[in-house]
């Protein structure tokens, strides 16, 4: 019971939790969006499904810490270059991010239906659980190595995981009705997973990206959509106004 009485275990735990909150907005808005595609009344359940598989995910990853480290081993070599079942993961998953966000992107603009004429296919329920899972795997890798980079209590590093997600979960519909509510908002969204695509790529081939910087760029720009928002919510009774006879 010495764990309790111990300042270094809770500030640990505080510290992961916030950033595995932090990591784990993006994977909010993807599978928000990916949730979006489904009809109304089954968007809550995929949103609920996905974060309850991201959970298990990251779970049964702290659990197999043996694994894990086995994981950045080389599997085979191209050249000097070392490849690791890391590697792959990244990679595929990086390639994924950027074709998935640039169909969304694509589909956004050229207004689906709209220009072509032809009914949107909804898709199962099923086929978007497969996708949520296979990005939970590469967002849980990247959350699990942080996590073990930063504590090495597994208790500390289980427990933070369930908190974050916990948070996610009870907050991910407000999250999710705010970004369909505000197309500008979804856009800037996209954009922001496809520029983590694009940094899971880099780091896939040994390429180190600080995602300080990655984090910081993301931020400023939402900080200044807000903004916008706010602009063009205060401005929208003046154009009214102006607007009446």
């Amino acid at each position: 019971m010495d764990w309790i009485t111990d300042p270094q275990i809770w500030i640990s735990l505080l510290t992961l939790t916030a950033l595995e909150i932090v990591l784990g907005i993006d994977n909010i808005i993807f599978i928000s969006i990916l949730a979006g595609k489904l009809p109304p009344e089954q968007q809550a359940k995929a949103r609920q499904t996905g974060l309850m598989l991201a959970l298990v995910t990251r779970v049964l990853l702290l659990c197999s810490l043996a694994w894990m480290i086995k994981l950045t081993a080389p599997l085979f070599a191209i050249g000097s270059f070392g490849v690791s079942g890391r590697d792959l993961i990244l990679l595929s998953g990086g390639l994924f991010l950027i074709v998935k966000s640039t169909m969304e992107i694509h589909e956004k603009l050229e207004g689906g239906e709209e220009h072509t004429g032809t009914s949107r296919v909804v898709p199962k329920f099923s086929a978007i659980i497969v996708q949520i899972l296979l990005l939970d795997v590469v967002f849980s890798l990247d959350s699990v190595i942080t996590a073990i980079g930063m504590a090495n209590n597994l208790g500390v590093m289980i427990a933070a995981v369930v908190i974050a997600l916990g948070v996610m979960l009870k907050y991910a519909g407000t999250v999710s009705d705010f970004v369909h509510r505000h197309p500008t908002l979804k856009m800037l969204a996209l954009s922001f997973l496809l520029l983590i695509g694009v940094t899971l790529v880099a780091e896939g081939t040994h390429q180190h990206v600080n995602k300080g910087y990655i984090y910081f760029a993301m931020a400023f720009s939402f900080g200044v959509e807000m903004l916008n928002l706010r602009l063009r919510k205060k401005s929208a009774p003046l154009v009214l106004h102006e607007a009446r006879p």
